[in-house]
């Protein structure tokens, strides 16, 4: 007895629905699309279409993964970010919508389309890929304290033909960038910015799967950001910016780390939810350490 595509995700969405995943028939059909190889427009238009039994069973093999927890990108390997496809890992985390903001945000900053541009903690590489996809003419450097992720990013720089642009540093934030090197015209981060008391209350899929060097970040969740304040002074031009994501609750403690002798601080965008989400930060005057 053969089983359709239809019949296939009705049963997948139950038994997501009965392990809490939510979306639970929106995240079956995904399961079921990369599984055949095919979009989710397939899956509409050929819901009565059989599936073979290695594809169901295959299908069944994704479903218990993501009924235990493990996010839908890392079982599909990707996700879409600023209308572009990238390859997302356990080793990096995964691009959300809410930092296409700051991508937003630092285009409309951008000084010139030959900014050098410095991504700090690139995972995915989704945000300084993105910007050099946007401005033809930029470049940029991405770091990572992860090997592993800057692996991922230059996969991805590949993907979207930036590779020719963009240099790769594994590093622990700018302990690994040279002084006397060229200074940045822009420096974007999404840091680590989740607290050791928050983890554990994190939904699974974040706590369990996501890595946590990247999203820990001291006791108030703030030790990078602290560092970027410090240290992004030596590596951008005056009149260059930082641009960088913090949590829900963290706008106006960031607010007094700014030092008004050195920044000037733009604004804190707010996201589609209305939480304060994304940092912009001008240099003032020229450089003091």
């Amino acid at each position: 007895m053969t089983t359709s595509i239809a019949e296939a995700i009705l049963q997948g969405a139950h038994q997501l629905r009965k392990a809490g995943v939510p979306e639970a028939r929106r995240e079956a059909g995904s399961l079921l699309a990369h599984v055949i190889a095919r979009d989710r427009s397939f899956i509409i238009s050929h819901a009565e279409d059989p599936i073979t039994a290695e594809e169901l069973d295959k299908f069944g093999e994704t479903l218990e993964w993501r009924a235990k927890g493990k996010p839908l990108q890392y079982i599909t390997g990707r996700q879409e970010f600023f209308n572009l496809d990238f390859e997302v890992t356990p080793d990096v985390l995964i691009p959300r919508p809410e930092t296409e903001l700051l991508v937003e945000a630092a285009l409309k900053l951008a000084p010139n389309s030959e900014a050098f541009i410095c991504d700090i903690g690139t995972g995915s590489g989704c945000i300084v890929v993105t910007l050099l996809r946007e401005l033809p003419r930029a470049r940029g450097l991405a770091i990572d304290v992860s090997g592993a992720a800057i692996e991922v990013a230059k996969r991805n720089a590949s993907r979207h033909s930036v590779s020719d642009r963009l240099e790769f540093l594994v590093s622990d934030c700018f302990a690994e960038v040279s002084r006397n090197g060229a200074l940045f015209d822009m420096v974007v981060s999404n840091p680590p910015y989740v607290s050791v008391d928050e983890l554990e209350s994190l939904q699974r899929e974040v706590r369990d799967y996501e890595p946590h060097l990247a999203l820990e970040a001291g006791a108030d969740g703030l030790s990078i950001i602290r560092r970027l304040l410090v240290d992004a002074e030596v590596f951008l031009k005056p009149g260059g910016h930082i641009l960088f994501e913090i949590g829900f609750d963290q706008h106006e403690t960031v607010e007094q780390l700014v030092d008004p002798t050195v920044w000037k601080l733009l604004d804190i965008h707010r996201d589609l939810q209305g939480i304060p989400r994304t940092v912009a930060l001008e240099k003032l005057g020229p450089i003091t350490r």
